[in-house]
């Protein structure tokens, strides 16, 4: 570690720099990421998430059979929580300057996952998992391309991916549970 060099800018320099530009908001001078470029990839992952909502709340309200409560009511619980990461990305692009595409066309194409009904509740089941491992590899890509250079959308999408890889874990429970009771 260099000792020589100051931890922080000195205060006149931060608030000289505060001042500059202004009209950007949160977008400072140390912004290091491409905005235009990460407000795109958020748009992707805003469309992903509508998607999973979607194929979530049709399973839950499609699944049948002896087995299908508890993976309702995990169905229900994950459309829940995807709404909640569509929101966020939506707020995101939002401090970003940009725009969320909530344009139901082209849904499908933005999106990383794909819209996969399922005809049995394992077909759903693994549908969902599928979609959750898309999901984990698309927002860990995003997390190394920022770097440091988007410190705060980083941040987000790292505790998004914590929550994708636990409904992944979820629902390979489920598929064993399912399993077990065959």
């Amino acid at each position: 570690m260099n000792s020589n060099k100051p931890f922080l800018s000195d205060i006149a320099t931060l608030r000289q720099r505060a001042r500059a530009h202004i009209e950007q908001g949160a977008i400072t001078e140390s912004y290091g990421a491409d905005r235009e470029t990460v407000i795109k990839l958020l748009n992707e992952a805003l469309a992903t998430e509508i998607v999973c909502v979607l194929r979530y709340k049709r399973h839950y309200f499609m699944a049948t059979g002896i087995n299908a409560q508890s993976a309702a009511q995990e169905f229900l619980e994950h459309a829940g929580e995807e709404q909640m990461h569509a929101d966020q990305i939506a707020a995101r692009i939002v401090q970003l300057r940009g725009e969320p595409n909530f344009s139901p066309e082209g849904l499908l194409s933005r999106s990383h996952a794909e819209y996969v009904e399922g005809e049995t509740l394992l077909d759903m089941i693994k549908e969902d998992l599928v979609a959750e491992r898309v999901a984990i590899d698309s927002y860990r890509e995003m997390v190394q391309y920022l770097g440091d250079g988007d410190s705060t959308t980083r941040s987000m999408l790292e505790g998004i991916l914590a929550v994708e890889e636990k409904h992944a874990d979820d629902m390979l429970n489920l598929i064993e549970e399912l399993n077990r009771k065959a």
